[in-house]
């Protein structure tokens, strides 16, 4: 398995022990839980707080506006000592001004500690000269029960610079935030996706910024690091990432957190996002003169396009019920628990929620795919139970009940993804015209036969009404042109899905 090379960062191994600043114990706590204090204040960017606010805010003044045509999805920044560095780091974190995120996740590679797979920090906080930087534990609890690739190292964490000193400039220019900190053992391509996969399955939905810390090529003559430079930028300015991995391997170009920049893309890439962009490069050689032996660094940032934006929204089947992003997540969040826990021989907790509208008596389905293919769905038609209880009873019926399907195992978990529509009350109608593709479900009765689908269905297989109908009869058990008879009962719903 092929593994690039691990270089310390410019002067990584000039700085005494003397000079780091911040203490280095690992026993204090916040609220009862560890808190890991900054090894490289007052060295690698200053410990004094007004000073590093100023020089970081100094930094962000010198670039000029950059108008993003889209989403912005994830950040690619340096991870040197501000003065070599921050300048270039800027031409990304000015990308953040006006914006706010609830959750920040941050990939970098390990210069100091070997182990297999990815490390997260667990619980607690990391702390910076302007404060104490919350987990966001919940996610990183998520990200090892994801993937077996995934768990708490310490040492991983200890005295590694590339992912604390992308903090200070998040602090500046968000102000509060949660953190999943990740740092890389391993840079593997398998490594890469496993990461990318976990990441972008237990951000999705939630208001979630990504961030991957590299430095490029490390101690060529200037001339011959621009061009083994250019062969990364090339490949973030394609939003390439198995390209960006090939070359890495095959020594074409260097980079330090080339893991955590090709995880990055394959989770944005994962989450929407469809365009990359090198926003600024600069290299050692052009901060102090010396051009004999320099270092390499790269701003970028990967967005999803105004385009893309657009045609995702034109795609959106069904309907708003008024639920918001809290609720929505909750549901996924109840969903996920039951399925995970069942799987892996665990009690399912009791579920308490303070939602009003989650109280509501509403039909919904619960539909399971596994690598783009369906695993389970599973629905209740009616409002008869709140609709947090009707989720997390389709849930465990979807992935362990549907009779067309095995029932999951906890080897498939990491693998599926859930989708949930939350029902409107049904109509009967008359006139099949009163159905419209792309909003409206169909439900068919005749006798004892009795058929379902989704208004998500119709729209994935590009049907138009009559094919929809004919569909419909067919899961009912009916001949396909039995939407046509007097005797066959069409009702009509909405959903809410997400």
């Amino acid at each position: 398995m092929k593994r690039w090379i691990v270089i310390p960062a410019l002067m990584l191994s000039l700085i005494p022990s003397a000079l780091w600043g911040g203490s280095r114990e690992e026993g204090k706590t916040m609220a009862g839980k560890n808190v890991r204090e900054s090894v490289i204040a007052g060295s690698w960017y200053p410990g004094n707080p007004s000073r590093l606010t100023q020089d970081i805010q100094g930094y962000l003044a010198q670039v000029p506006e950059h108008k993003l045509e889209g989403e912005l999805i994830a950040l690619i920044a340096p991870h040197a000592g501000y003065v070599y560095s921050g300048q270039v780091a800027a031409h990304a974190y000015k990308l953040l001004q006006g914006k706010h995120y609830d959750i920040v996740v941050i990939v970098a590679p390990s210069h100091r500690a070997y182990f297999k797979g990815a490390s997260v920090y667990p619980e607690g906080g990391y702390r910076t000269p302007l404060g104490i930087v919350p987990v966001a534990e919940e996610i990183t609890e998520a990200l090892m029960q994801q993937s077996p690739l995934i768990s708490a190292v310490p040492q991983a964490h200890a005295q590694e610079h590339s992912l604390e000193i992308q903090l200070p400039f998040l602090q500046v220019v968000l102000g509060e935030f949660r953190l999943v900190p990740i740092v890389m053992g391993e840079q593997d391509f398998r490594t890469c996706e496993e990461v990318s996969k976990a990441v972008a399955a237990v951000i999705k939905r939630k208001n979630a910024l990504l961030v991957a810390s590299t430095d490029l090529s490390h101690f060529h003559p200037y001339k011959e690091a621009v061009g083994l430079d250019q062969a990364v930028l090339k490949r973030v300015d394609a939003f390439d990432p198995e390209g960006l991995s090939e070359d890495l391997g095959k020594g074409r170009c260097e980079a330090c957190g080339g893991g955590p920049v090709v995880a990055v893309m394959l989770a944005a890439q994962a989450l929407g996002a469809d365009q990359g962009e090198v926003l600024h490069y600069a290299n050692s050689g052009d901060v102090t003169g010396d051009r004999s032996s320099v270092v390499g660094y790269m701003a970028g940032v990967l967005y999803k396009s105004a385009k893309a934006h657009k045609a995702h929204n034109k795609k959106k089947v069904g309907v708003d019920l008024g639920l918001n992003e809290e609720e929505k997540q909750t549901l996924h969040e109840i969903a996920h628990t039951v399925i995970w826990n069942k799987a892996s021989g665990k009690e399912v907790p009791e579920f308490h929620v303070k939602s009003e509208r989650l109280k509501e008596l509403r039909g919904a389905f619960v539909t399971i795919n596994k690598k783009g293919s369906l695993r389970g769905c599973i629905g209740h038609i009616r409002g008869t139970k709140p609709l947090y209880q009707t989720v997390e009873e389709m849930a465990a019926a979807a992935a362990f009940g549907d009779p067309r399907f095995p029932p999951v195992t906890k080897k498939e978990l990491k693998d599926l993804e859930i989708e949930i529509s939350v029902l409107t009350p049904f109509k009967q109608i008359t006139d099949v015209k009163e159905i419209e593709v792309g909003v409206h479900g169909i439900y068919m009765e005749r006798g004892y036969y009795s058929g379902l689908l989704l208004p998500q269905v119709a729209t994935e297989y590009g049907w138009d009404r009559d094919t929809f109908l004919e569909h419909t009869c067919r899961k009912a058990g009916l001949p396909h042109d039995a939407w046509k008879d007097k005797e066959t009962k069409i009702y009509i719903f909405s959903a809410d899905i997400f």
